[in-house]
């Protein structure tokens, strides 16, 4: 089964992987989204983009990380992180979390791909990956994400052809799915044409390591709630002092100041070292 989702995220630049969720845990992030809207708004600022979105009627949720829990806990879901790095390679980070919810009569955003918001072209590798998280049932109707098939392959804006829009076909997932998409797939928010839907989704962007994500996760997120990460969500978030390595790797150089090894032992070294070079230590 992995290899078959593997090879479509290959070839094709994108998988559905069902219940990866319970409907019940979808239906409580959903409902979650709606509490840090809140409180969003209650702090002065506003979850309708107009630079994005074409009206108030989607509802953008830019800091589920920092709020919420749950969030923290699905952007270390193994499932996600297995398949993120099949794309990716090992070396992933969290170059975004961000959600939002299409209200009835909501439209739809720019095409784009999520890779050209954080790499110039051309774009020839699979360098960042989209887990997207259905928090209720999606489909066309009730503005499921629109997308080209094959666009993935194309490497310069040039390769964008005039009929675009026309090519665009809904991802369809049940709440609790997660849709992985290659970062290269060009692709839009679709219009929510229902009478009484909503339609939540959770965007858990991870791109190579080497690339500099869209959030500077030390200056979002309050150092108190930090110190409560695990190692792994602080390696995914880019917290701690190394960068561009895996932990291992982290290991061999050492803490960033130098080897520890003891204020006895290093200042001997020193001394040794500085004799060579016939200074005087401090």
């Amino acid at each position: 089964m992995a290899d078959d989702i593997n090879a479509k995220l290959a070839s094709d630049g994108w998988c559905v992987v069902p219940g990866v969720i319970s409907r019940d845990m979808a239906a409580d992030a959903a409902s979650r989204l709606w509490s840090i809207a809140r409180s969003n708004a209650e702090e002065g600022y506003s979850c309708h983009l107009p630079g994005l979105d074409p009206n108030p009627s989607m509802v953008r949720v830019l800091t589920p990380l920092q709020s919420d829990e749950l969030f923290r806990d699905l952007i270390e879901n193994d499932t996600a992180l297995e398949l993120a790095s099949a794309v990716v390679g090992q070396e992933v980070i969290v170059a975004n979390c961000t959600a939002n919810i299409a209200l009835p009569g909501s439209q739809s955003m720019m095409l784009h791909s999520d890779l050209a918001f954080i790499l110039p072209e051309p774009w020839l590798y699979p360098w960042s990956v989209n887990v997207v998280w259905c928090l209720s049932d999606v489909h066309k109707e009730n503005g499921a994400t629109l997308y080209i098939p094959g666009s993935h392959e194309w490497r310069l804006q040039a390769d964008i052809p005039e009929n675009a829009a026309e090519l665009l076909v809904p991802f369809e997932a049940p709440a609790g799915s997660i849709i992985v998409m290659d970062g290269r797939l060009w692709h839009t928010s679709g219009t929510n044409q229902t009478a009484d839907e909503e339609r939540a989704l959770l965007f858990a962007y991870y791109s190579a390591s080497f690339l500099r994500p869209m959030i500077n996760w030390t200056a979002a997120i309050p150092s108190e709630l930090q110190a409560t990460f695990s190692p792994r969500l602080r390696q995914l978030l880019s917290l701690d002092v190394f960068a561009n390595t895996a932990d291992e790797e982290a290991d061999f150089q050492g803490h960033w100041k130098g080897q520890p090894v003891g204020a006895e032992q290093a200042m001997g070294e020193f001394r040794g070292v500085a004799a060579r070079r016939s200074i005087s230590p401090a």
